[in-house]
């Protein structure tokens, strides 16, 4: 079995705020996270695929393709946006990285599978800040 990863970047807005607590709630537990006027990240998502080498090309996966969903499905709506306010699959959710990198799953993994045959996707790896980050297997 072979891993394969590509990295893209995207520059975001967000702010952590459950619209259930009180403003004083929201700052204790979030921080300056819950800054009711948004602060934004220059995140960087890793997208790892695992296969075997096709015989012919010796590719898992040909990372020009992925590279291209990823940007189609998932880079080109959330590239400078307000995740919290602009982002039609992450509408009434929180925006935490938890959360972006599930519904980011959910968009390329059924995709992935379609590249090429007895290549799936394995991880993605969202990176906040450069020592804040999150890891999804689905």
């Amino acid at each position: 079995m072979v891993y394969v990863n590509r990295k893209e970047h995207f520059n975001a807005a967000h702010k952590l705020f459950n619209p259930n607590w009180s403003r004083e709630k929201n700052e204790e537990v979030f921080g300056p996270c819950a800054n009711e006027n948004w602060h934004g990240h220059n995140f960087e998502l890793i997208v790892t695929v695992k296969g075997e080498p096709d015989p012919d090309t010796g590719f898992v996966v040909d990372l020009k393709k992925l590279s291209n969903l990823i940007k189609s499905e998932v880079i080109d709506k959330v590239d400078h946006k307000n995740l919290n306010m602009d982002v039609p699959f992450l509408e009434g959710k929180m925006a935490s990285c938890e959360i972006i990198i599930a519904e980011f799953w959910k968009i390329l993994e059924p995709k992935v599978k379609d590249l090429q045959e007895g290549s799936s996707l394995h991880k993605l790896t969202l990176y906040e800040t450069p020592r804040n980050f999150v890891e999804f297997y689905g």
